[in-house]
């Protein structure tokens, strides 16, 4: 569920872009008033105010921000990166995060496209694909394929989810999830995770089939098979396989872990923090937090204040919302 707190009634758009243009003024920006106006209002309100902004002043929204963020030293620029990706199009924020992903060798810059292509309903992610090829002039599939920073077989597997288009509804085939959750389970006992069906299981499969698959799996083995995967494969593969489960079937898990692991220990790493809070904080951030919750026996909101400040930590705690 979303954490976003729209104002009853919100201003108009017109208004909106009026008010961020007084809070643009000046070498400081009103951070308070553009986190005030901005972070509480819908994507589809976003996407208006964006429109009404370049109407009224001739120039893009966007681009207001990017100004400001070259302006700035280092205390301000997760702020403004942060402000530019909630501000965009979920699917173009999802495009240029993909885009950026595929050219990076670190391994957490590898969850960006598992997180696209698994965590988002099928039409999201084709409407990324969309906005991919018009931003970039090439499909994500392409970069993918192309990208020196990912190896065979880890490559094979992204192309394929990231190509996917799965069936939405709630149909189950028993038969099939207990055939595929003997495949699965026969993989992950020897150790080759990047055969060609497990490969097209978690890749085609409608995520209620997986579901389905996986607890036929629990019930076979007696044991998850995320757990199996660990403890079978703690190759890139295998993590990266089982980050892909928890996106399609369970991703408040996914991003319950990526919050900690980011804010866990010296420093935050920004990206990683500012790219889950952003980008869940309109579909599930509320369950997000439970799980935090149980599993760390934390708060989103306490570790995240802890290990951020200024503008940037008053943005990320409005998105995520108040602790219930």
């Amino acid at each position: 569920m979303s954490t976003v707190a729209v104002p009853s009634p919100p201003p108009t758009a017109s208004e909106d872009a009026e008010s961020l243009r007084k809070a643009l003024q000046g070498w400081r920006a009103d951070k308070a008033s553009l986190i005030g106006i901005l972070c509480r209002r819908t994507a589809a309100q976003r996407a208006a105010i964006r429109r009404a902004y370049a109407f009224l002043y001739r120039e893009p929204l966007l681009n207001c921000f990017r100004y400001k963020l070259s302006r700035h030293h280092l205390l301000s620029v997760d702020f403004w990166k942060a402000l530019i990706l909630w501000t965009m199009d979920p699917a173009e924020r999802d495009a240029n995060l993909v885009h950026e992903a595929v050219k990076k060798k670190d391994e957490n810059y590898i969850l960006v496209l598992i997180e696209v292509s698994c965590a988002s309903t099928p039409d999201h992610l084709m409407a990324v694909r969309n906005i991919y090829r018009k931003l970039f002039s090439c499909s994500i599939e392409e970069d993918v394929a192309s990208s020196p920073a990912l190896q065979e077989p880890l490559k094979k597997m992204i192309v394929s989810l990231v190509s996917s288009y799965r069936y939405a509804g709630e149909h189950v085939d028993m038969d099939v999830a207990k055939l595929e959750a003997a495949q699965l389970s026969e993989a992950i006992r020897e150790k080759q995770l990047h055969r060609d069906e497990v490969v097209r299981i978690i890749s085609t499969r409608s995520k209620s089939q997986l579901r389905a698959t996986f607890q036929q799996y629990k019930e076979d083995q007696r044991t998850d098979i995320c757990e199996d995967i660990n403890r079978q494969c703690s190759s890139q593969f295998g993590r990266t396989l089982k980050s892909a489960v928890w996106c399609l079937t369970s991703p408040e898990k996914h991003f319950a872990q990526v919050i900690r692991y980011s804010i866990l220990g010296l420093g935050t790493y920004e990206d990683m923090l500012t790219r889950v809070i952003v980008s869940r904080a309109e579909i599930d951030m509320k369950q997000i937090k439970e799980e935090y919750r149980a599993r760390y026996k934390s708060a989103v909101t306490l570790d995240v204040a802890g290990d951020t400040s200024f503008g940037y930590r008053d943005m990320l705690l409005a998105l995520v919302g108040s602790e219930d």
